[in-house]
């Protein structure tokens, strides 16, 4: 799919979209994702909420894994987090590591605008019928 078909298939994604996620570039190995930082995704210490960086990071993994046109959902995710969410954007940032005919396998990191590492995750995407 292009970037503009992506971003159409995944308007219908209220979750993402109701979070503010954007794609910014994508392809079947790698795509990138953001979010301006607002309120409504901190938590109690004023910090990206962990669920917040896990549903960028899905996402991203999403984008990629669906850009052949074969509808791809997750069936497993990890994450860890590497240091507090802060400032003014939250990016996801994720790359194929292998692409089957029925799974999907991503590394996708959320960094901030300034570069710095927040957080690193692993998907296993499952094609469905």
């Amino acid at each position: 799919m292009t970037i503009d078909e992506l971003r159409n298939f995944f308007s219908n994604d209220r979750v993402a979209s109701d979070m503010g996620c954007r794609i910014i570039e994508a392809d079947s190995n790698h795509s990138v994702v953001e979010i301006d930082i607002e309120e409504k995704h901190l938590n109690g210490n004023n910090c990206v909420q962990g669920g917040v960086m896990f549903t960028l990071a899905d996402f991203a993994s999403a984008v990629t894994a669906n850009a052949d046109e074969i509808a791809f959902v997750s069936a497993d995710g990890n994450i860890s987090f590497i240091n507090a969410g802060k400032g003014k954007k939250l990016i996801a940032e994720a790359t194929v590591i292998k692409r089957g005919k029925t799974l999907v396998f991503t590394e996708a990191v959320l960094y901030d605008e300034n570069n710095k590492n927040i957080a690193k995750a692993s998907f296993t995407m499952c094609r469905v019928k």
